[in-house]
């Protein structure tokens, strides 16, 4: 639960403001000098440092020195000595603040070095075969693109990210003369390659953050079909995850519109019609509408296409 919301750091920032009010509020007007709610500023030490470890040191200081002061001012201790007291409270709520900033940066360097990773594998993947060098890149654009226009949160996009840079993955366990072959595969040779969502979610499968945030349903059921006739689980419908189904889309999108060995690359006219043509079969429906409304606006397509759609969208 902490770790989930250790990705949201902008609630620790409205916690602590709304801890700071709750706290002036009750020593200020409602409870005097009562010294038990001292542990609120302590709490708030703690959110202070997540809430605002993206930003300069001078303001996290700035921020800890006016939490120290309302401590010092709102619960005071007559039995101490104000200088030393103010000085102690001053030392030890800096500890605590950059203690969870030290945290929070450290995550924040975890997710980096994760992500650095992951870039590495899908180019050393791409790398296998120069006809779809950058297949793994744009495909995590598209997806990225489809569910911000579905306003999806920035935590889900940053793993369909992570995820469809991964999608393909299994691949590495597939013999390279099958990949680069440039005729028409064999039954067996495409039984092969069907295997590699298998092979990529065994690859990964131990990585605890990618079980729980969508990658590996990603990595699995990129090639599940909207009719239940994809493979590897036969999955139909929303049984298949969002993300899953997302990438889905975009991965296709890319395969369609890039050079193969086996073949020319399509122009983006016939891939868009393609991809309708195959709305409520191949893809989920709503997705498909969510990526053609994208060309639609940028104005990409020709009259033609836009009037072929049109009458589709019309007939479905």
């Amino acid at each position: 639960m902490l770790a989930r919301l250790l990705h949201h750091p902008v609630l620790f920032r409205y916690g602590f403001f709304i801890l700071m009010i709750f706290s002036i509020t009750v020593n200020g007007f409602v409870f005097e000098n009562e010294n038990n709610f001292y542990i609120l500023y302590i709490i708030a030490s703690f959110f202070l440092g997540i809430g605002f470890y993206g930003k300069s040191n001078w303001i996290i200081s700035f921020l800890t020195i006016i939490l120290v002061l309302c401590r010092f001012f709102l619960i005071p201790d007559p039995s101490s000595n104000n200088f030393i007291t103010f000085f102690t409270y001053l030392v030890t709520y800096f500890i605590l603040t950059f203690i969870s900033v030290g945290l929070m940066r450290n995550v924040q360097k975890v997710k980096e070095e994760q992500l650095a990773l992951t870039i590495a594998l899908s180019k050393a993947l791409d790398s296998r075969d120069t006809y779809t060098s950058h297949h793994s890149e744009n495909t995590a654009r598209y997806a990225v693109d489809i569910a911000q226009k579905m306003k999806l949160s920035k935590e889900t996009c940053n793993f369909i990210r992570i995820g469809a840079l991964l999608h393909d993955i299994g691949k590495i366990g597939i013999p390279k003369q099958i990949l680069n072959k440039p005729g028409k595969l064999s039954n067996e040779e495409y039984d092969l390659i069907k295997t590699h969502p298998s092979i990529g979610y065994e690859m990964i499968k131990h990585v605890t953050n990618f079980k729980e945030n969508g990658i590996l349903d990603i990595v699995l059921y990129h090639h599940e079909r909207y009719d239940g006739k994809g493979y590897p689980k036969g999955l139909k419908g929303n049984e298949i995850p969002l993300v899953a189904r997302i990438v889905a889309v975009a991965d296709a999108f890319d395969a369609m519109t890039t050079k193969r060995v086996y073949r020319n690359e399509h122009s983006i006219e016939y891939v868009l019609l393609e991809i309708l043509n195959n709305k409520g079969t191949q893809f989920d429906p709503e997705i498909v509408d969510v990526f053609l409304s994208q060309f639609k606006e940028q104005g990409v397509m020709n009259t033609d296409t836009k009037y072929h759609l049109a009458m589709k969208s019309k007939n479905a």
